[in-house]
């Protein structure tokens, strides 16, 4: 993404009912080297720079391998990149914006497909916190077929080796903590400007399932049925993307946030139960005013959660760490409680690969 300032502002509370089995958070390198091997899959997040050269190219993505990283997700389409990737024996997915989809076509002939929220306003002119929140209705047909299509012109291309989905929920009812300076906002409740989707398809569609309207519903925002209607309408999206994946024998993936609590209460994302080839939960802890060790804690809820369905590997947001040495320790939090590897985001320094190899002992 450009981009660090959108990450910033976008990736995700309090933790609780942890089994004791859970390994010690305070688990580092030195432990790992006497634990039984295992061999960790690492993954780096990245926007393409059309400016790269084929030899700069090679050597960067030698150095990844090297550090134990075997996959890239790339947020835009550069077949230069992707074929350098495979080359050096990198996977090279493409990373797709998922329900967030702000193209000035798409705004322009399809307002209608865009979210309402709770005060009746659209993403097509009204956009929540920033201009390129343009968030569509995930129960409206004619986008799940848009999605579709958007999808499958990418698994179409022979050096995409996967799809990676992300903004795959509805926009933020809730922030994380750390971002409610900068928008000048206390969330402790659901406002009902951030509130979605509210649109006439999403109501009526709720009271065939339901038998209620929603519009005599005095708190719909506390509403069970309602929000579990809501997690199904995304739930249904990432089906009908992961069976166009499995029609042309590509692994699906996408990132999420931190923990199934958090994704369903700050975005209504249900992604425990979505099949999938893989998640990378962003556990940004800055974003959440967490220490190094939350890292570990959020790693040990969500494996716990999908119990064997899928890998998780634990999305770190590279600045969000003080130095090298605290993001080693960020990924051993990591690897000790369950990620089957991690996906870095941010500046990808020798240092920070040199920290990478040490904490994983990736053989």
């Amino acid at each position: 993404m450009d981009k660090y300032h959108r990450r910033k502002f976008l990736k995700g509370s309090v933790l609780a009912g942890l089994s004791a089995a859970v390994l010690p958070l305070t688990v580092h390198a030195e432990v790992l080297a006497v634990a039984p091997q295992k061999k960790f899959k690492h993954w780096v997040w990245t926007n393409p720079d059309l400016k790269d050269t084929p030899e700069e190219l090679a050597l960067r993505y030698r150095k990844y391998y090297e550090a134990g990283i075997r996959g890239i997700f790339f947020e835009h389409d550069s077949e230069l990149h992707f074929r350098a990737a495979k080359a050096q024996k990198l996977e090279a997915h493409y990373w797709i914006w998922t329900m967030n989809r702000g193209e000035k076509s798409l705004l322009a002939e399809h307002p209608d497909w865009y979210a309402k929220n709770r005060k009746g306003e659209s993403c097509a002119d009204q956009p929540p916190y920033v201009n390129y929140y343009r968030w569509l209705c995930p129960s409206r047909e004619e986008v799940r077929q848009y999605l579709e299509s958007v999808y499958e012109t990418a698994l179409k291309k022979d050096y995409v080796d996967g799809i990676h989905l992300d903004y795959v929920r509805f926009c933020d009812v809730i922030l994380p903590v750390n971002l409610w300076a900068d928008y000048k906002l206390v969330q402790t409740s659901e406002a009902p400007e951030f509130d979605y989707c509210y649109c006439e398809v999403c109501q009526a569609k709720y009271k065939k399932q339901s038998g209620m309207t929603l519009s005599d519903i005095e708190y719909p925002e506390a509403s069970p049925s309602w929000r579990s209607f809501r997690y199904q309408q995304v739930n249904e999206v990432v089906q009908r993307l992961s069976n166009l994946a499995a029609k042309y024998k590509k692994p699906i993936t996408a990132a999420v946030f931190p923990t199934p609590d958090i994704a369903h209460r700050n975005v209504k994302q249900d992604w425990v139960n979505w099949k999938m080839d893989a998640v990378c939960p962003m556990i940004y802890h800055g974003f959440y005013k967490e220490n190094v060790g939350w890292i570990g804690t959020a790693v040990a809820e969500g494996v716990k959660a999908l119990q064997g369905k899928f890998p998780l590997y634990a999305g770190l947001y590279l600045p969000d760490f003080k130095n090298n040495e605290e993001l080693g320790q960020g990924i051993s939090h990591a690897l000790v409680n369950g990620a089957a590897g991690v996906s870095l985001f941010g500046d990808v320094t020798d240092a920070s690969l040199a920290a990478l190899k040490k904490a994983s002992i990736d053989k």
